[in-house]
């Protein structure tokens, strides 16, 4: 296997925070985010389903919503991701909790920690990613070069 070369990218001062939940854990983190509102309201807001309906009506915020993360907006954040249109997973999940789409889960926390965004699983390491300084400012971090990665694997014929 080839080795993944990095490039430095920049993550912009207004974040675009994805917000996830299994349903054993909605309550808190609509609560969390009703603590945390005026931190969030600086930033664009993307969620699953019924996560992202139930914080709009908490909130009162704009919230882009997926489809539901069983029938495929795992996927669809993990997506964005990928093409870097998400700058931040806030992903309150149950860990005891059997659930049916578990690879997708697990694909969804793989591809944050590929992209090296901010990832926070919990509502502590949520609270220390929304009280950084480094929040509201852009900043550098190491992304794969996927170019690189590509050009690697074409054909010489090509």
């Amino acid at each position: 296997m080839n080795r993944i070369d990095f490039i430095s990218a920049t993550l912009p001062a207004r974040k675009r925070i994805a917000l996830v939940a299994h349903d054993h854990c909605k309550g808190r983190l609509l609560e969390w985010a009703e603590r945390q509102k005026t931190r969030l309201e600086r930033h664009e807001l993307l969620a699953t389903g019924t996560t992202g309906l139930l914080l709009g009506q908490r909130l009162g915020l704009p919230v882009e919503c997926m489809i539901s993360g069983p029938l495929g907006g795992d996927q669809q954040i993990g997506a964005r991701i990928a093409e870097r249109r998400i700058d931040m997973l806030v992903f309150f999940w149950d860990p005891f909790e059997p659930q049916p789409h578990d690879p997708d889960v697990k694909a969804l926390l793989r591809v944050a920690a590929v992209w090296n965004i901010p990832l926070a699983a919990n509502e502590s390491s949520a609270d220390y990613l929304l009280s950084s300084p480094m929040l509201d400012q852009a900043h550098s971090l190491s992304i794969p070069d996927y170019g690189n990665y590509l050009a690697a694997r074409r054909p010489a014929d090509q």
